[in-house]
């Protein structure tokens, strides 16, 4: 037994719940998030934020008047004590600022709903950042600041913040980029101003092996969100026979991606030639879509894009927030749910945790062992 532990509960009365409990000492103070307090005085969904090493126990008390509102922690009152903190993340201590910023201000998010956001979805979000390259795209004034990427690490960065060094060849120098793969990181990325991530398609155990191939459905101003999904219909009517699984999330801004798993077997170069080959066959099909890059020649067409199967080309993360009005999450969509009339604004940053705790992760088989490329050539050629 710890120093900590203790063979009797501490609550009166006992929480019900699983009957193998260790039960611990209360002495350690620490942030959770929650949705409200129901009557029985629980709390609604509890989501644990990390320890707070600078507040005593002696100091804690109970809220009373939030116990007796049934308002969203997002809509509560700011507080002058989220402007600065030190909160322990899996032991790594790690210091938030300026948490009560408005993020967006049209929603009332502040850069404390963002990291709130993030850490509640933590265990959804990390695997598809793990052992990434990740071009930050950092928006610290909120979203109507144009903001910037940040690749390098640097000197700024916390000694446990793990990093990579990639030779850029565009730079003419190595790029020590940033890798996420635990909550305390992420805590720090969105400290920074990422309200966005945007990780490279492959790990550094195989850099050049990307994990997906992805379809970039990017429309003009002028199209529908109805032809949006029209295509990505069509790309998952393709890959279907070439007899292969495809996955398909919105962007959180106004397109969709259809994801297709590759399982690190095929080098960037031969994933997207083999993306080429889809994306041609739906220009050839679908009369408002283009492959054409230049965005004054593609008219009010579809870019079918193709070429962001290519090493240090980047999207946002499956979960991610993006620095749009809305607080809207780039999410994974069932293929029976990309139908007409479906809208990106429809995942956002209130509804995400409740989805994924309802339908889990739709996205996880993009991780899988990947398909036979040789296979689904020929037959597509058949």
């Amino acid at each position: 037994m710890t120093l900590l532990e203790t063979e009797e509960s501490p609550f009166h009365p006992t929480p019900k719940g699983e009957k193998s409990v260790t039960w611990i000492k209360p002495i350690l103070v620490c942030n959770v998030k929650y949705t409200e307090w129901t009557k029985d005085r629980q709390l609604r969904h509890p989501v644990f934020m990390g320890l707070r090493i600078d507040k005593e126990p002696q100091e804690v008390q109970k809220d009373n008047d939030a116990m007796e509102t049934k308002e969203s922690p997002r809509k509560k009152k700011t507080s002058s004590s989220r402007e600065k903190e030190i909160v322990s993340v899996g032991g790594k201590k790690v210091s938030l600022t300026n948490q009560n910023k408005l993020y967006f201000p049209e929603d009332g998010i502040t850069k404390g709903d963002v990291i709130d956001y993030y850490q509640s979805i933590a265990s959804y979000i990390l695997p598809y950042l793990k052992d990434r390259p990740e071009s930050l795209r950092r928006n610290p004034n909120g979203i109507h600041d144009q903001g910037f990427f940040h690749k390098d690490a640097g000197d700024q960065a916390p000694s446990w913040v793990k990093s990579f060094e990639v030779y850029s060849e565009s730079n003419n120098k190595d790029i020590d980029y940033i890798i996420c793969n635990d909550n305390a990181t992420l805590m720090y990325l969105n400290n920074l101003g990422c309200i966005e991530l945007n990780p490279w398609n492959s790990r550094t155990s195989k850099l050049d092996h990307p994990d997906y191939m992805v379809i970039d459905i990017d429309p003009s101003d002028n199209n529908t969100f109805d032809e949006v999904v029209e295509t990505a219909l069509f790309v998952k009517e393709i890959m279907d026979k070439a007899g292969a699984e495809s996955y398909c999330k919105t962007s959180g801004a106004t397109g969709l991606h259809v994801y297709i798993p590759m399982g690190a077997k095929y080098t960037y170069e031969q994933v997207k030639n083999f993306a080429h080959i889809i994306a041609t066959a739906v220009e050839e099909q679908l009369t408002f879509t283009t492959l054409e890059r230049s965005l004054a020649k593609r008219g009010n067409r579809i870019y079918v894009d193709y070429l962001q199967n290519r090493p240090g080309q980047t999207l946002s993360s499956v979960y991610s927030l993006r620095p749009k009005k809305g607080g809207t999450v780039s999410t994974p969509l069932e293929w029976s749910e990309v139908k007409k009339g479906i809208s990106p604004q429809d995942f956002t940053i209130h509804n995400t945790l409740e989805r994924l705790e309802k339908k889990g992760d739709l996205f996880k088989p993009v991780l899988g062992k990947g398909i036979n490329m040789q296979e689904c050539l020929r037959k597509l050629q058949s």
